[in-house]
């Protein structure tokens, strides 16, 4: 796989770049794209967009694990982002030079967490849409 980005692909993570990603302009939108979270395998690192320091800190520790696990499986980046209409996606990209990097497993494991973490997922995407894009809460029926 090369270094550009896929519709599940994000940038390497680095310091100074971090700031600078966890917020970006969706195309053609006209809302903001936010970036929740995000683990490099090749920086090591984690990060996590202090915007959403709000939600509970068992809340960010999953995030955390579920990220890292997740590049330490396959490789590469991982990122969280939430797109101009809430929804939330996985991003992943490798180096173009990553021999490593599992891109058949990264779709399997995206695939299985989506299974797996769907609460989660879904209720991540219900806090944004309410708390960001002040859309009304839903009413159970």
């Amino acid at each position: 796989m090369s270094g550009e980005e896929r519709e599940k692909g994000a940038a390497d993570w680095d310091e100074s770049a971090d700031r600078e990603r966890a917020v970006g302009r969706a195309e053609g939108a006209g809302r903001e794209e936010n970036v929740l979270c995000g683990a490099s395998a090749y920086t090591q690192k984690y990060y996590f967009n202090e915007v959403f320091g709000a939600l509970p800190q068992s809340i960010q520790e999953e995030l955390h694990i579920l990220c890292v696990l997740f590049t330490e499986d396959v490789g590469g980046t991982l990122t969280l982002v939430f797109d101009g209409e809430g929804n939330l996606m996985f991003r992943t990209e490798c180096d173009e030079g990553d021999l490593l990097y599992d891109d058949i497993g990264s779709v399997l494991k995206i695939k299985e967490l989506q299974r797996t973490r769907g609460e989660l997922l879904e209720a991540l995407e219900l806090y944004y849409k309410v708390f960001f894009l002040g859309e009304a809460f839903p009413e159970e029926a």
